[in-house]
């Protein structure tokens, strides 16, 4: 694995981590809420965003337009049993959802989730810091790198890793201080 698979990984990680925040609530409605939402559709679940068109025409208001009609009991059933706590409202063609101001336990809860997610993330980097030095020590073993150039290259993985978790870190503080206002 080279330093640029490397590095891609890791951008990975932290673009998952990205997401993962991305599904969580804040104050005002956002369509992103409901992508971790899969529907089971013909026996496959699929995800929510796969089965219909989704909207905000207001801060408190999440518009879901499903394509194929027959599914919006199912579109239906899948949110209001998942962990977001949304009561769906179907008028037969548009699902609407409200979305209520949180309470202050609720805003502690979500950043809550949110830490859980960075350090997700955190671990996820720092597997492919491992991984990485496993490797570099291999070379050095077989004689391919020298000690110095291993000791470098490893330095170079820790203050990679470093950047990325710093990336992480800075991505948690935004989505709780987004969280947290009201």
């Amino acid at each position: 694995m080279s330093n640029q698979e490397i590095e891609a990984n890791m951008h990975k990680s932290v673009e998952a981590t990205r997401r993962n925040f991305n599904s969580i609530r804040t104050g005002r409605a956002n369509p992103s809420l409901l992508d971790r939402i899969n529907v089971e559709y013909y026996g496959t679940d699929t995800p929510l965003k796969a089965l219909a068109t989704l909207s905000t025409p207001d801060s408190q208001t999440i518009s879901i337009q499903p394509f194929d009609l027959s599914s919006i009991a199912l579109i239906e059933k899948a949110i209001a049993t998942s962990d977001l706590g949304f009561t769906p409202n179907n008028d037969g063609k548009v699902i609407r959802i409200n979305v209520p101001p949180l309470t202050e336990e609720r805003r502690k809860e979500f950043c809550k989730i949110a830490s859980k997610y960075a350090e997700e993330g955190k671990v996820s980097l720092r597997n492919n810091r491992r991984d990485a030095i496993d490797k570099i020590k291999k070379l050095e073993k077989s004689g391919e790198m020298s000690e110095d150039q291993s000791h470098d290259e490893q330095e170079k993985m820790q203050k990679l890793t470093n950047r990325f978790i710093s990336e992480i870190d800075g991505l948690l503080s935004e989505k709780e201080a987004d969280i947290l206002k009201v």
